[in-house]
């Protein structure tokens, strides 16, 4: 054991006296990448990574032949938005006082006067601190409508976000057709049924639609028809959250022909059929 011991230790400084010296010159001895001809770089790299030129177009010539005014660019002649003249400003500020003046329920957006409160013939009927809509968000009602705040206000939220690019940017929606509004009587003017919510100023009836293009858009007509109904659909679902109760053609034969809107709450939350 000792002699093997003795032998290992014997070759390892025989290895290491023989390899010091081919360590020392390793770095000149290794093995380097040979420097590509630049020749055989060019063949490779022109062809290959270099990209190519667009061939002229008829519209390129064309351009290229106009003479175009170059400017020089820098902070002194550098486009700027133009000063609104002072008329117009004051113009639009005397517009938006106007609108003021004729908003009620505090939105310059909802236009109409104060009507107060509205006695009922019947039990359960009237409403306080009411107001008389004539627009709505820009949309005029097709007959000034007699609601609460809360119903103007609720109005005004589906109008503005939803109703208005129903059928699109280019043709958006400029008057609603006012079916019915505040009215004292019972629910669908059946005798011995409760008080309807148009008789608490809390309702309205909305039967069409009123284009920019003068187009009329008919829930009638329209709910089925195939350019229309996905407009009414989408507004007629939109409706269910600002309002409480939203019926459309498809709830019962009384709403065949517009959609009821009205502000109650119920204790499962909005009603929409």
């Amino acid at each position: 054991m000792r002699g093997l011991g003795g032998m290992r230790v014997l070759a390892g400084v025989i290895l290491t006296c023989f390899a010091i010296p081919a360590l020392a010159d390793a770095p000149a001895q290794s093995l380097r990448p040979e420097i590509r001809p630049a020749a055989v770089l060019a063949s490779v790299v022109e062809p290959h990574l270099r990209p190519q030129l667009r061939p002229l177009s008829e519209q390129g010539i064309a351009l290229a032949a106009l003479e175009l005014p170059v400017g020089k660019a820098g902070p002194d002649i550098s486009l700027r938005p133009v000063v609104r003249p002072e008329a117009l400003a004051e113009q639009i500020l005397f517009g938006k006082r106007k609108l003021r003046k004729t908003s009620v329920c505090g939105d310059i957006d909802i236009q109409g006067e104060k009507v107060g409160t509205v006695p009922g013939r019947l039990k359960g009927c009237g409403a306080k601190n009411a107001v008389r809509v004539k627009s709505i968000a820009g949309v005029t009602l097709s007959q000034q409508s007699v609601m609460t705040c809360e119903t103007a206000k609720a109005l005004k939220k589906w109008v503005d976000r939803d109703v208005i690019k129903a059928f699109g940017r280019r043709d958006q929606v400029v008057s609603l057709r006012v079916a019915s509004h505040y009215s004292c009587r019972t629910r669908n003017n059946l005798p011995g049924a409760r008080i309807s919510e148009h008789g608490r100023g809390k309702a309205i009836d909305i039967s069409g639609f009123v284009l920019e293009s003068g187009r009329v858009v008919t829930v009638l007509n329209g709910w089925g028809a195939r350019d229309t109904r996905k407009g009414l659909r989408k507004i007629w679902k939109a409706a269910c959250g600002p309002f409480g109760t939203v019926l459309g053609p498809q709830s019962d034969r009384f709403h065949r022909d517009h959609f009821h809107l009205d502000v109650a709450r119920h204790r499962g939350g909005a009603y929409c059929r």
